[in-house]
């Protein structure tokens, strides 16, 4: 059968290449994505998707029940993919009421809709409850922290989150668990590790580093950088959620990693030196991007500026992704090798993308945050 899909943030980092994904490998399937089109959210990154007749782009917040109602009924959606969130530790810090509101009290109204059409009132030709998939795209920060030498997360990890934003996530995670042992609909949770690619929204370390060389600007570190994070290359993330919806069972939680562990400090001296050869292999680059001194000079590294570390920073996650690999076949394609050449490569042949975030406000922000 034939999916009709609801992607809830599809004009996000993640969503978006979710949707390009599923376009590109199922396209007899319809996609309609709703996104309220917030600060991360940017039409842009599904500009290539606007020509596809199985494409369609709604603009409307995941908290307005009514119009997820509508476009339940009126797409025959079957399958909810469900990305749209608040993100970002510092945000959530400085502002925590989007988070609840977003995160928490938006993933409750979708799931209130999902049960009143899904399963309620049926549309599935004498079929009940409807055929149907809610899929929540959660994060591994959910977990807490760990230390140096503590196990990876598994999906058994108990919650402890640290943040505003990780404790919103958590309460979104137990709802749509909620939902699934009290009402039978049909859920499945995905955790996944910090995610890079194409798309991602500037704010975040790795595009922040890269942009920060191609404009000569410092490269803030928080603490003493040694924060260790493992790393998913965000195609591969798509395609883990491809497995959990092809042979995930309902109910269950899937951990998708990326095997790949990285102290902050490292993966910026990584971009650093990557960004430096680019520029040795491509005197182009010089002309395309002037203010790139250090870069041209073969000395990134020397843009690295250490800042107070922010409240309450967990030290590590890791994610455990034996249970995806055992029982849906998950193993990620990318090594971070791979992973990276690609973001770097993008990034330097999309700059009217980034530019067009860069608009003052957002520079604004980020001084802000990180004092320099």
């Amino acid at each position: 059968m034939n999916k009709s899909l609801l992607i809830t943030g599809g004009a996000g980092f993640i969503g978006s290449n979710f949707v390009h994904y599923w376009l590109n490998k199922y396209p007899e399937d319809t996609i309609t994505v709703l996104d309220a089109l917030t600060y991360a959210g940017n039409l842009a990154n599904l500009e290539s998707a606007q020509s596809n007749p199985n494409f369609n782009f709604v603009k409307g917040n995941i908290c307005d029940q009514e119009l997820v109602e509508n476009l339940l009924i009126e797409k025959t959606i079957n399958t909810i993919v469900h990305f749209a969130a608040e993100s970002h530790v510092d945000r959530s810090i400085t502002g925590p009421d989007a988070f609840i509101k977003t995160n928490i009290i938006g993933t409750y109204t979708l799931l209130k809709a999902a049960k009143k059409i899904w399963i309620d009132n049926p549309k599935s030709e004498g079929k009940s409850p409807f055929e149907h998939r809610f899929h929540h795209v959660s994060t591994d920060e959910v977990y807490g922290t760990l230390n140096a030498d503590d196990p990876a997360f598994t999906e058994n990890t108990a919650y402890a989150p640290n943040s505003p934003y990780s404790a919103s996530k958590a309460s979104s995670d137990h709802l749509v668990r909620a939902y699934h042992h009290t009402y039978g609909l049909n859920v499945t949770t995905s955790n996944c590790s910090n995610n890079y690619g194409p798309f991602h929204f500037p704010e975040k370390l790795i595009p922040l580093v890269i942009i920060n060389i191609l404009n000569n600007k410092a490269l803030p570190i928080y603490g003493d950088g040694k924060q260790i994070r493992d790393w998913l290359y965000v195609e591969d993330h798509a395609y883990g959620i491809d497995l959990v919806l092809k042979k995930g069972k309902a109910g269950e939680t899937y951990n998708i990693g990326g095997n790949n562990e990285w102290a902050n400090i490292d993966i910026v001296k990584t971009i650093c030196g990557m960004v430096d050869q680019a520029f040795k292999e491509n005197k182009e680059l010089a002309i395309q991007f002037p203010k790139a001194l250090s870069a041209i000079s073969d000395n990134s590294e020397s843009l690295i500026s250490y800042v107070k570390d922010r409240p309450g920073h967990d030290r590590r996650y890791a994610i455990d992704a034996t249970k995806s690999q055992k029982e849906i076949g998950y193993k990620p394609v990318e090594s971070f090798d791979s992973g990276i050449k690609k973001t770097i490569n993008w990034y330097l042949n999309n700059t009217q993308w980034w530019l067009s975030i860069l608009d003052g406000s957002y520079q604004d922000w980020v001084k802000q945050q990180y004092k320099y």
